[in-house]
């Protein structure tokens, strides 16, 4: 089932760098397809394993599991902390994030990830949300267009891409994912139509998911929940994430200096495992190409 529905991306990576006790506390807090929550919990003997994740379609994966040291937490990983004292969880062993898109959410059209399927302007994970793809395109502003096309979507043309697309819907509204590349397609350079697509679609799906500020408020729930010696391992898939993540790691906070005390000594949470960023090996991007863009940090608990 985890294969068809997502190949785990660095499988054993993000297993090794957990350093699973068998009667340890993991999270788990993108579930998805379950291949990397699969892996944990059959190092698992009395220990317990949370999954975290707001996609109907992960569900019907979770209910395939079975497993009695398996829950399923239907909820946004930006409330960890909350959720895991809901079921009595205060501290764990370590904690996994694997931040990619799920492979089945990118090939099932009808949820308008992709840019390769004509399909509605969707994009949202939990798809109880009130905001899509098509809002955002339709109803902001240029100016707020121009912000998250050069923010999000590290365009460099953002500005006329924006002017572009108030242009296009100023006659007719653009619903789906053809209409969009249509209706901007005169400013893409030859050649590079499908980075500058997917550059695009990067920035409305982070804007439709608040991912980045969901991102923050879930690392720094990690700080409370992971016990000292424990382990935050985070595999991400662009500079933005990344970014987050390393600054995390390395100073506590995501802008500005590490903190320190009135001795020198730094202030924060974490110290990094791996000094050098991992990266998938040259057979794994070639078996699944989702792995060529993959960042795995490591971070210990102080």
């Amino acid at each position: 089932m985890e294969q068809a529905y997502h190949v785990p991306v660095m499988l054993k990576e993000c297993i090794d760098g957990l350093e699973i006790n068998p009667a340890g506390i993991y999270v788990d807090v993108t579930f998805g397809g379950g291949g990397h929550s699969k892996a944990i919990l059959d190092k698992l003997t009395t220990g317990k394993l949370y999954g975290f994740d707001q996609d109907q379609d992960a569900k019907a994966n979770a209910d395939k599991m079975n497993h009695p040291a398996f829950t399923l937490i239907e909820a946004n990983f930006r409330y960890l902390k909350k959720y895991l004292r809901l079921h009595g969880v205060t501290q764990v062993d370590g904690i996994l994030a694997d931040l990619g898109i799920s492979s089945h959410q990118i090939d099932t059209p009808d949820r308008g990830f992709s840019i390769r399927f004509d399909a509605e302007l969707d994009m949202r994970m939990n798809q109880m949300g009130s905001i899509t793809a098509k809002n955002i395109v339709n109803e902001y502003s240029e100016h707020d267009l121009h912000r998250l096309f050069g923010m999000y979507g590290e365009i460099k043309n953002a500005k006329s891409l924006a002017a572009q697309v108030v242009r296009a819907r100023a006659s007719k509204p653009l619903s789906t994912v053809y209409e969009l590349k249509d209706a901007v397609r005169a400013l893409v350079k030859k050649g590079e139509e499908s980075k500058y697509y997917a550059q695009m679609f990067q920035a409305l799906r982070i804007e439709v998911n608040d991912e980045l500020k969901t991102l923050e408020e879930m690392l720094m729930g990690t700080t409370d929940v992971i016990k000292p010696g424990g382990v935050l391992v985070v595999m991400s898939y662009h500079s933005l994430e990344d970014r987050l993540v390393k600054n995390f790691i390395q100073k506590g906070k995501f802008h500005g200096d590490v903190e320190k005390d009135f001795y020198g000594n730094e202030i924060k949470p974490f110290e990094a495992v791996n000094r050098k960023l991992i990266e998938a090996s040259e057979e794994e991007v070639l078996r699944n190409n989702r792995a060529r863009s993959a960042k795995l940090r490591i971070a210990r608990k102080l």
